[in-house]
């Protein structure tokens, strides 16, 4: 199959690029070089020069800090873009494959959120990924909006200004101080970006299209998932849990924002494992055995 995948050089992009070549499809990634997702003219000549099968729309506005400073841009971005993606994709009969995010909830209902659950946005990120949901299941009837949570990955982040993930990020802890501190008042599901490319790749050979929850199983505290990368790893720097006036919120975030991957199951395509499964693999791939002695 034909592919185009939106946000290339990001974070799950590469990851899905590679997943699609290793199936043998005819891949092409775009950037922002190539693709100005904001601009509905821009979307449609890129993708019309290619006339894709299948479009992954990876690109966003991740920054949540910098989504409340600059809200305009966000839905430039992250609303309008993806209206962009689905109604160009519609007008050449290719399938849509959107990724949003847990952020569209609150945090409120403290058990895993199912598809059919109403949204309440806490912030402009999640306001803006909301509506960009609703604009991509509006224009393209041949669309997956795909729902994930607390993405790494190998590579990184380029809306985040290609900073460390959460993994790395504590190994660089680990090795600077003898003092970790983490919070346990936020609860998410680690989802590696491999397992959500190997989901695309699956659900582009199929047509049950809609909405989809699509994270790894289970789930933990920001904290509890530093303890096992260190656990897994070796590490013997000492992890504490924050105080909670040691890391004020600057922008509201829900406190649990675990989703359950309902629909997947339904349709026998929940590929996930358990989030603990998923972090041993991304450890062996990046070969960190041990962060610090």
């Amino acid at each position: 199959m034909r592919i185009v995948v939106i946000g290339a050089e990001g974070q799950a992009g590469r990851d899905v690029c590679a997943e699609f070549g290793r199936h043998g499809d005819e891949v092409y990634g775009l950037n922002h070089a190539e693709l100005e997702i904001a601009s509905v003219d821009s979307v449609l000549a890129a993708l019309s020069q290619i006339q894709p099968e299948v479009v992954v729309n990876t690109a966003a506005f991740h920054h949540v800090e910098q989504c409340e400073v600059h809200p305009a841009k966000a839905f430039a971005i992250n609303a309008c873009g993806a209206a962009n993606v689905a109604k160009a994709s519609a007008s050449l009969n290719a399938v849509v494959i959107h990724i949003s995010t847990d952020y569209v909830f609150d945090g409120a209902k403290d058990a895993p959120y199912i598809e059919s659950d109403l949204p309440r946005p806490l912030n402009a990120y999640g306001n803006s990924k909301l509506a960009g949901e609703y604009f991509v299941r509006t224009w393209s009837p041949r669309h997956f909006v795909l729902r994930t949570s607390a993405l790494y990955g190998k590579h990184p982040c380029r809306a985040k200004g290609g900073g460390l993930n959460f993994v790395e990020l504590m190994g660089k802890l680990a090795e600077e101080r003898k003092e970790i501190k983490v919070v346990d008042r936020e609860f998410v599901t680690p989802t590696p970006t491999i397992d959500l490319a190997r989901l695309i790749v699956n659900l582009s050979r199929c047509d049950s299209f809609g909405l989809y929850h699509a994270t790894a199983e289970g789930s933990c505290s920001w904290y509890e998932f530093a303890r096992e990368i260190f656990n897994l790893t070796g590490t013997k720097a000492s992890l504490r849990v924050a105080n909670a006036s040691e890391f004020p919120g600057k922008v509201p975030r829900p406190r649990y924002s675990v989703l359950e991957n309902r629909g997947l199951k339904a349709i026998g395509m929940n590929v996930f494992r358990p989030w603990q499964e998923g972090l041993k693999e991304y450890l062996a791939i990046m070969n960190r055995q041990v962060f610090a002695a």
